[in-house]
């Protein structure tokens, strides 16, 4: 039996094939640009190595992105039609891949989960369920599965450090900032390449409302991540974040003009963040000029696909800040129709993704207890539509926002305390609360 450097069985015998592979693999954990340009050119040489296609094929259906549709379809046949001569491992790739494409996320993760199960040192295993419990929000799951293969793993087994990049951010996720935040510095002491260890650090230091740490941590990992990297947008969007926090509204908006948009949001996890950006801002009250245009035909493009509620929601945001009220209205009209539908992107809608929209349609139309009625209740199931704690705080930021402006000063005082229990020298909290100071008194109803 054939295996790659890690141990894992392949069916090819190729030194020169396996060699490929393994660096196509290693970009996608360092998430450098770019494996499947990196995947193509092994498959060029090696048409028949049925790992190549099963990498390429659940690489691509991780982007969380219908736009790839017709390339991960294409991908996923070669891959089928090679699967008679692969192995086992091989063959539960192509399978749990095939779950993805067929809108069963949560199967896809759990049918990745159980390969990492089997073969504890398939990173690629791992790092692909924990894409999916990402998306799916499952918080212990991406600290656990990471947890299972730690005692197959150490500092002499190649790609320990990205193993470790994967264990903070689930630690993070689970609260466990402390250890979270001494895995995420050893794997980027490890490679400073590691762009997921720096977020999972970053993360931390945004839940634990460290703004100048987060900050200068970014800064000053920036050159090993910022160059050629694939999340290199993200930890700009996580730097920005924090610029806000610092009161440095033309520092926020300077990252996304340079760093966020510089990729020409050519895919929805790009999109993701400009919009979360720009709606945080004029969630605020400042002018993003006309930057949501930059958005607009990405959005447009992805405005029928209901495949991913989570994307869903960063659409009507960027269609709220445009004005669009017509593509607001058939935006609506594919969450209801996805709502109707199967697989696991039907809950996701239901639960969160169409009352959240349905919020922020009425939060930018100025009715602001429509808004609140629509989004209050979405906080103790948001998770279900997946994303990070981070993320997900555009909820807590707008509903505060919307209670601010319908001078709702009880339900403002019970949000903003909400925010400062967790960050209690945030200073954007505390300039809410000094807004909150200046609203009238209502009598309780």
């Amino acid at each position: 039996m054939t295996t790659e450097q890690w141990g894992n069985p392949l069916s090819t015998a190729d030194a020169a094939g396996i060699g490929g592979l393994e660096r196509a693999i290693l970009k996608f954990h360092a998430y450098e640009a770019d494996p499947i340009a990196a995947l193509d050119a092994v498959i060029a040489e090696h048409p028949d190595m049925v790992m190549a296609h099963a990498a390429r094929a659940g690489i691509i259906a991780t982007a969380a992105d219908q736009a790839f549709d017709a390339e991960l379809q294409a991908s996923l046949g070669a891959a089928r039609a090679l699967a008679p001569r692969g192995n086992a491992r091989e063959r539960a790739y192509i399978a749990a891949t095939q779950l993805w494409a067929e809108g069963d996320f949560a199967g896809a993760t759990e049918a990745w989960g159980r390969i990492a199960i089997d073969h504890p040192r398939d990173l690629l295993a791992v790092q692909l369920a924990q894409l999916g419990d990402f998306f799916l929000g499952q918080s212990l799951m991406l600290r656990d599965r990471i947890a299972r293969v730690l005692p197959a793993w150490d500092r002499q087994v190649p790609g320990y450090g990205f193993l470790l990049g994967m264990h903070a951010f689930g630690l993070e996720e689970c609260g466990e900032y402390a250890k979270a935040e001494a895995a995420g510095r050893e794997g980027v002491a490890i490679n400073p390449r590691d762009g997921w260890a720096v977020h999972a650090v970053a993360h931390v230091m945004e839940m634990t409302g460290r703004t100048a740490d987060g900050a200068a941590w970014l800064e000053q990992t920036s050159p090993g991540w910022a160059p050629d990297n694939l999340l290199a947008f993200h930890n700009w969007w996580h730097l920005a974040l924090f610029r806000i926090e610092q009161g440095d509204i033309a520092g926020a908006l300077a990252l996304f003009d340079e760093r966020i948009s510089a990729g020409g949001f050519g895919q929805a996890l790009e999109m993701v963040d400009g919009s979360a950006l720009l709606w945080r801002l004029m969630a605020l009250g400042h002018d993003v000029g006309p930057r949501w245009s930059l958005l607009a035909e990405g959005w447009g493009a992805r405005i029928a696909h209901g495949h991913y509620a989570f994307n869903d929601l960063h659409a009507m945001m960027t269609f709220v800040g445009l004005g669009d009220r017509a593509s607001q209205h058939a935006l609506l009209r594919t969450l209801e129709r996805a709502a109707a539908g199967g697989g696991t992107n039907a809950m996701m809608t239901r639960d969160v993704g169409l009352p959240a929209c349905r919020g922020f349609e009425a939060f930018g139309r100025g009715d602001y207890a429509a808004a609140i009625a629509h989004l209050l209740p979405l906080r103790a199931v948001a998770q279900r539509f997946g994303g990070s704690h981070a993320q997900r705080d555009v909820l807590s930021w707008t509903l505060v926002e919307a209670a601010l402006r319908a001078g709702e000063a009880r339900m403002a005082d019970a949000l903003i305390a909400e925010r400062l229990a967790a960050k209690p020298e945030s200073a954007l909290n505390q300039a809410w609360a000094a807004r909150r100071l200046r609203l009238p008194e209502k009598a309780a109803a």
